[in-house]
């Protein structure tokens, strides 16, 4: 991650150049709840963009500021998973940006089946390991998404 004065660098893993991102509303699949989704790993963004039949990495200066409500979670911990798990049932948050570890696609079934009564909350936590790093930024918020600066954008090969 590359901070100067409270920027930060963030990507985000597509299939079209986005300038000017807009808040995504869904159903409640995402981590974080609606909203636009980077990260700071490159190489993350890459895997994401890669599901797509055009590939296209947007990169964003975002300069946080103090009047943001920001959440952080530095590691994964029990309000890690008890906010994911509130957000995925459809439990607004009034978080203008989230930031933390990504549920991959199998801890994306661990979470569901610790939601329907599968998994025991202890048991989740040891079958919880990632691969590879993972990080997200979710712009939640209008006022978030005013902090984005749009760099550039990359297509890839697929």
């Amino acid at each position: 991650m590359e901070i100067r004065r409270n920027i930060i660098e963030v990507y985000h893993g597509g299939y079209c150049k986005i300038e000017f991102p807009e808040l995504i509303k869904g159903r409640y699949a995402k981590d974080f709840g609606s909203g636009f989704y980077c990260t700071e790993i490159k190489e993350q963004a890459i895997r994401w963009a890669k599901r797509y039949a055009t590939p296209v990495i947007n990169t964003y200066n975002v300069e946080l500021n103090e009047r943001l409500n920001v959440l952080h979670f530095r590691d994964m911990t029990e309000e890690w998973l008890d906010f994911i798990v509130h957000c995925r049932v459809g439990i607004a948050h009034d978080f203008d940006i989230v930031i933390g570890a990504m549920a991959n696609d199998q801890i994306y079934n661990y979470i569901s089946d610790y939601i329907n009564g599968v998994l025991t909350r202890e048991q989740f936590w040891v079958l919880t390991k990632f691969k590879h790093p993972t990080h997200q930024i979710a712009f939640c918020t209008i006022q978030a998404l005013q902090c984005l600066t749009y760099l550039n954008n990359e297509e890839l090969e697929k």
